[in-house]
Formats: structure tokens, sequence, C-alpha cells
């Protein structure tokens, strides 16, 4: 099995049509399809830089096809069987820091305890089987990070503040179709619950490049 993608609406043995436009979505799941690729090692910075660059700006089907057919599709492991997602992971970080990025699967359920350090959640690379996470946090002094991406939703009204504070961005939420909702709840005593897009690397602050999904921000849209 591979990454590469068809037209939508296509049934078992009718023949694609190559030059049919691509959509914001199609565009939007190659883009996945090569982030996680990087992730396992499958792509350089310089090819997936490359193939980034190639997807945002194609305009047909045959184009995306192209940079995926030597790729196994997002979601998929390394044998090419769907990914399967835990019931349940639990992270227990004291003083310290850890992370989840590149290509990990997010589970169904977490249970996060950060005492006096950051627990950092990246799901611009994650590989997504499942519409819904839920994250029970006792964070006492520490950072609970979700770095987010435009269909990751992050709902944490049921968080209770001891001195502690949330910070939600963008703050209007994704101009996207949610494929992610985060449900928080537990008590942030002293910490900070905090979802944000990825930050600019500093090269492309001194470029002034645009933050990551700029144009996919509600609250930043007139």
């Amino acid at each position: 099995m591979t990454g590469e993608i068809s037209p939508a609406g296509d049934t078992p043995g009718e023949r694609s049509t190559p030059e049919l436009r691509a959509s914001h979505q199609d565009r939007d799941r190659v883009v996945e399809i090569l982030r996680v690729a990087a992730g396992d090692g499958r792509l350089t910075s310089d090819e997936l830089d490359e193939r980034l660059e190639v997807a945002l700006n194609a305009r047909t089907y045959r184009e995306l096809a192209a940079l995926t057919a030597d790729l196994p599709a997002a979601g998929t492991g390394r044998d090419g069987a769907a990914a399967q997602p835990k019931d349940m992971v639990k992270i227990d970080c004291k003083g310290a820091s850890t992370q989840r990025i590149g290509g990990w699967v997010v589970p169904r359920e977490m249970e996060i305890s950060a005492v006096g350090g950051t627990v950092r959640l990246d799901f611009t690379e994650a590989v997504i089987t499942e519409p819904l996470l839920r994250i029970s946090a006792r964070v006492h002094g520490g950072n609970l990070v979700l770095v987010t991406k435009p269909g990751i939703e992050v709902d944490t009204e049921d968080v209770a503040l001891v001195g502690g504070g949330v910070k939600i961005r963008p703050v209007g939420g994704w101009n996207h179709p949610v494929q992610l909702r985060v449900e928080v709840s537990g008590t942030a005593h002293g910490g900070h619950v905090v979802a944000r897009p990825p930050r600019r690397s500093f090269g492309q602050w001194l470029l002034r490049r645009p933050r990551p999904y700029q144009q996919s921000m509600r609250s930043l849209r007139s």
C-alpha cells in the first residue's frame, strides 16, 4: 500500500482521471503523508522541503500522486498495516522534560503528570486514527504544551486552575474541518496548559516568513 492518492468518488475498477483539479483538502492530505514520512526517516529534510513546495502549489491529482507514490499512506505502519492506537498512554514527568514528536500514533486516552517539568505533545506530524483524544492532566509547577495544526481542536473547559493558566492559540480556532478533538481535564496548580501552532525557526524569523498555518487561523482572518 502506498500513499498515492486518487480522486475522491472513484469506485473499484473505475479508472481515475489524473487531470482532475486537486482541492485544499487533497493538498493537506499529501502534506501530512510527507511530514509523517520525514518523521519516519523516509525523506531527508531537503527532500521534504522540495516535495512540500510542489504539494502546496500542485493543481492536479497527477502532480500530488507523483509526490507520494513511493511512500506508505499516513496512518499506516512500516508493513503497510493500519496503525493501531493504544487505549491508554501514561506520562509521569518530574523536574524534567519529555515530548512526543514526529510520526507518533495518537492514543485514545492519556494520563499526564507534569510536576516541575514540561510535557510537549507535537501533533503536526502525528498519526491520527481516532477523532477524539481525552487527556487527564495534573500540572503542578510545570507545563503541558500541545503543538497543533489546522484540524486539531483543543478543549480545556474541564481544567481547574489553582494559580495556573491556560492559553489556547489561535484564539478563534482553526478555519479548517476538525480532524482531532483533544479534551483536556484535570488541574493546573501553579502550572500552565498551552495549545499553540509550531513556532517559526530562527531562519524563518529572520526572513520574515509568515508563521506556520497563519492563513488557517480564524483569529487572524479579517
